[in-house]
């Protein structure tokens, strides 16, 4: 966990070691202080081909490498469950149970026990059973079709929104709140979060536009996916882009008088058939300079304007350097944890572990003997870092 506490801080969580949305929900409750342990496979993969010093999913946790296919290591596994107050999976739904870890059989051993389960498709349903990623279930979720431009397919937003939008940040918050009722209930439960029930919960305000008539399913087309000339991406001088969101009608006006356009020569930017030909306009003033030239000029202003950085550039924004947007971690440049909190903040970060590094001491914190600790060794049910092929 981070170095100095979090609001999370005493709550312990047990971690199925996985892909994608799992682990970033695992890492969001580490990045709060949460004890998080993770359970990683006795021979030492993580299974997706990140060097564990570039796993940034994997910080701020413990690791121990334990074999689940042998009768002791599920059974020390329980007996690590018992004193937890959560576990985090992101198995396809039955494989948990024939792991011998039902949920039922673990909140018979520990009733306050939360359980969080992280899929695709969800734990039912026509599709529970089938492969996917991403891209099929923001297809599936409404969320993929508006997205790209006009007279091109739908494009993928890298998978932010369906693996970690839609599917681990609200595995996190999914967590979070059945923690807090248990507290009052003294009871646990399962928590089915699945990645196209988030991408669909991510589109909310926008369902609402489309049943009001704001919004039309194409692409290219509309205020929000780039049709309307006030909130759009333009390209510069320098093949480089800047984003202007300019919606309200004072941003709009400061935004021409910056640009040095008349505004009764410019038109009804409120009237869609319009649109091109001033988009047109807009696009050749913003390739009359450099992305830096245009964040000199507007950057200072309400215009609604930053320029489009790459993840390497970011960093180095003296906003992002001035709130400590971005963190250096076992010298790799990463998202600092979020939100902030005035009186609990999470200390620093700690780099990902490298698989069993912490097997040993984690077993003692549980309660396992230092003989016992020795058999699981002897049997090969654990491993430590060293013991990694």
């Amino acid at each position: 966990m981070t170095a100095g506490g979090g609001p999370l801080a005493g709550i312990r969580i047990i971690e199925l070691a996985g892909l994608g949305p799992a682990p970033f929900g695992a890492m969001l409750l580490a990045d709060m202080g949460a004890e998080v342990v993770r359970v990683e496979r006795v021979d030492g993969g993580n299974g997706i081909g990140v060097a564990v010093p570039f796993d940034v999913l994997a910080r701020n946790r413990r690791s121990i490498r334990l074999d689940l296919k042998q009768d002791e290591g599920k059974a020390a596994l329980l007996r690590m469950i018992d004193g937890a107050d959560g576990l985090i999976e992101g198995f396809r739904p039955g494989v948990l149970e024939r792991l011998g870890f039902a949920p039922d059989l673990l909140l018979e051993r520990n009733p306050k026990l939360v359980v969080g389960r992280m899929t695709g498709w969800g734990q039912d349903g026509p599709l529970a059973q089938r492969a996917g990623h991403d891209i099929n279930y923001i297809a599936l979720a409404g969320a993929l079709f508006s997205i790209g431009g006009r007279g091109g397919p739908p494009v993928p937003p890298l998978n932010l929104v369906g693996d970690f939008g839609g599917g681990g940040l609200v595995l996190a918050f999914g967590v979070v709140c059945a923690l807090l009722e248990a507290r009052g209930s003294g009871k646990g439960q399962v928590v089915d979060a699945a990645m196209v029930d988030g991408a669909a919960l991510l589109t909310a305000g926008v369902h609402g536009m489309l049943a009001q008539g704001m919004f039309r399913e194409d692409r290219g087309g509309t205020i929000l996916n780039g049709g309307a000339p006030f909130y759009a991406v333009y390209e510069c001088a320098d093949g480089e882009f800047v984003t202007i969101g300019s919606l309200e009608p004072q941003f709009f006006a400061l935004l021409q008088e910056r640009l040095g356009i008349d505004p009764a020569e410019f038109g009804n930017r409120n009237d869609p058939r319009q649109w091109d030909g001033q988009r047109e306009r807009l696009a050749a003033i913003f390739r009359s300079r450099t992305r830096d030239e245009w964040t000199r000029l507007l950057g200072d202003s309400d215009v609604c304007f930053a320029p489009v950085l790459r993840m390497t550039e970011a960093p180095q924004h003296p906003h992002n350097a001035a709130r400590g947007v971005f963190v250096e971690v076992g010298g790799l440049v990463q998202p600092a944890p979020a939100p902030r909190f005035s009186r609990t903040a999470a200390g620093a970060c700690t780099p990902p572990a490298v698989p069993g590094a912490d097997t040993d001491a984690v077993l003692v914190a549980f309660g396992f003997s230092r003989e016992e600790v020795t058999a699981l060794h002897a049997g090969g049910v654990v491993a430590g870092a060293a013991d990694a092929d």
